[in-house]
C-alpha cells in the first residue's frame, strides 16, 4: 500500500458527501508550499470486504500513516481490535462517548430561532452549505439582511439546536413566499427550505431530522404553508423522501395540508401532485453532455488521430466533438468532420461504440459518446486533411501498438474497443471512460 499526502479543495466528509473542505488560511499556505511525500505502509492492504473510516483532525502536516500503524495494535479502552479498518467498541466501559445536547427525554432540544440567531445561522450557511465560505463583509451583509426577516413580520422561519459552547449545533431555515393557489396548495403559500446544516462533530445524532421536522411542522401548522420545495445533495435526499418530499435532489417538492380537528368524521383524501413546469423539471435533471466521434483508418486499418492543442489529459482525439442542442448525432458527425478536417463524412451511419463517462471533479457532469465508422481513407485523402489550428495541430496514422505508447490507458481502452467493433461487427460498450 502506498499513499501520497497532498492538499485538496474537495473531498468526502462523513455525513456530508462530496463537499468543499475548509482549512485555515495558514494551513492552506503551508500545504501549498510543502513538498509532497510518499511513504510505503508497513501493513498489508486491507481486504476488499473491509470497511472503515478514519477521521483525522489536525492543524498541520503530520505522519498520518505512522500514526495509523501505531494505533492499529491498540490498546483502545473499551475496544476489541480486529483489523486496521474494523474495530468493535463496547460502550459500557470506563470510556464515556462524546454526546451532544439533548432534553430530559433524550431528544434533541430544538427551539425556534429569533433575529438574534441571524449571525449564527449565516455562519452555518457559510461553513457547511455554500461551495465557498463568505468573506467577513458578506457575513455582515447576509446577517443584516436575515435578522429582520426572522421576526414575526418577516418571511423567514428557522429552528436550531444550541451547542454546548454557545454556537449552533444544527439549524434549518425556510423562506415563505406567496404563490397562485391551486388544488394542491389552496392557501397560496409556499416555502423553500433554504438551509439545513449540522456541524460535523454533531452529525449522525438525528439533529438534521429534528430541526427540519420542526420547521416543516411549524410552516404547515402555524403559517398555512402547503407547498414545500428544496434543493439538496444526493446523500441527503433519502431523509427528505422520508419526510414526504418527491423528485430529484436538484428540486424536491411536497404538498402538505394542516390536519383538521378530530371530529370523528372520516377525513377526505388530500390532493397530491408532483407536477412541475417543463423548464423547472428540465433544470432539475442530472447534467450530461453528448458527443460524437468518427473512427477512420488508412487502407491497412491503422487508426487516424488528431493531436489536441487544448486537452493535455486527452492528447490524441478521434474526429468529433460535442453535439449542439437538438442536433441529430449523424448531423453532428458531418459538421464536426467538416470543421476539424475539411472532409465530408459519407454515410450511411454505422454505429461502432457507445462510451459513457462518469462525472469528475473538473467535469461535473456525465458524458455519452457515440462513435461512428468513417471508413478507410486513401493516402491522398489523408494528405488532404487540414486540421483546424484552434483545435488540432497534427494528424497521425499509427498501428495500435504505437498508439498504446502515446495514449493514456483510458484513451487506448476506447480506441482498442472501437477497432475490435469494426473488425468483429459487434458494437462496443465502454462505461469506464474518465474513471482514471
Amino acid at each position: 500500500m502506498e499513499a501520497e499526502l497532498r492538499a485538496v479543495e474537495f473531498g468526502h466528509r462523513a455525513g456530508a458527501g462530496f463537499v468543499r473542505l475548509f482549512l485555515s488560511a495558514a494551513f492552506r499556505a503551508e500545504i501549498a508550499t510543502a513538498d509532497r511525500w510518499t511513504q510505503r505502509s508497513r501493513l498489508a492492504s486491507p481486504e476488499d470486504s473491509e470497511r472503515g473510516l478514519w477521521d483525522v483532525t489536525t492543524s498541520g502536516p503530520r505522519d498520518i500513516w505512522a500514526e495509523i500503524q501505531d494505533v492499529a495494535g491498540g490498546p483502545w479502552p473499551g475496544c476489541a481490535p480486529r483489523t486496521l479498518t474494523d474495530r468493535r467498541c463496547d460502550v459500557n466501559t470506563e470510556t464515556t462517548p462524546t454526546t451532544g445536547p439533548s432534553d430530559a427525554a433524550g431528544r434533541p432540544p430544538v427551539r425556534a430561532a429569533t433575529s438574534a440567531d441571524a449571525g449564527a445561522i449565516t455562519r452555518m450557511r457559510s461553513a457547511y452549505v455554500l461551495p465557498a465560505p463568505f468573506t467577513d463583509d458578506w457575513l455582515r451583509l447576509s446577517t443584516d439582511m436575515l435578522a429582520p426577516r426572522l421576526t414575526p413580520q418577516g418571511d423567514a422561519r428557522a429552528f436550531v439546536i444550541d451547542a454546548p459552547d454557545g454556537t449552533l449545533a444544527a439549524c434549518a431555515l425556510g423562506l415563505i413566499s406567496p404563490v397562485l393557489p391551486a388544488p394542491a396548495y389552496p392557501r397560496g403559500r409556499a416555502a423553500r427550505v433554504q438551509i439545513a446544516a449540522t456541524r460535523p462533530e454533531f452529525r449522525r445524532r438525528g439533529y438534521a431530522r429534528a430541526v427540519v421536522t420542526a420547521l416543516l411542522d411549524h410552516l404547515a401548522d402555524a403559517e398555512d404553508v402547503t407547498l414545500f420545495e428544496l434543493h439538496t445533495s444526493p446523500e441527503a435526499a433519502p431523509l427528505y423522501r422520508e419526510l414526504g418530499f418527491n423528485g430529484n435532489p436538484a428540486l424536491m417538492r411536497m404538498t402538505r395540508h394542516r390536519q383538521p380537528a378530530d371530529t370523528g368524521a372520516v377525513p377526505r383524501a388530500q390532493p397530491v401532485t408532483t407536477w412541475v413546469p417543463p423548464q423547472v423539471y428540465a433544470d432539475s435533471l442530472p447534467r450530461a453532455a453528448a458527443y460524437v466521434c468518427l473512427y477512420v483508418t488508412d487502407g491497412n486499418d491503422r487508426p487516424l488521430q488528431l493531436h489536441s492543442v487544448y486537452s493535455p489529459g486527452h492528447p490524441w482525439h478521434m474526429i468529433g466533438g460535442a453535439m449542439d442542442l437538438g442536433e441529430r448525432p449523424w448531423d453532428a458527425v458531418v459538421r464536426e468532420c467538416r470543421e476539424e478536417t475539411g472532409m465530408s463524412a459519407v454515410g450511411p451511419p454505422r454505429l461502432l461504440a457507445t462510451v459513457f463517462g462518469v462525472p469528475r471533479a473538473q467535469r461535473p457532469y456525465s458524458t455519452l459518446q457515440l462513435i461512428f465508422d468513417g471508413g478507410r481513407l486513401t493516402a491522398e485523402q489523408i494528405r488532404g486533411i487540414t486540421p483546424n489550428p484552434r483545435e488540432h495541430d497534427e494528424v497521425r496514422v499509427l498501428s495500435l501498438a504505437e498508439w498504446e505508447a502515446l495514449m493514456p490507458a483510458r484513451d487506448f481502452v476506447r480506441l482498442r474497443a472501437v477497432e475490435e467493433a469494426r473488425r468483429t461487427g459487434v458494437a462496443a460498450y465502454v462505461d469506464t471512460w474518465g474513471n482514471a
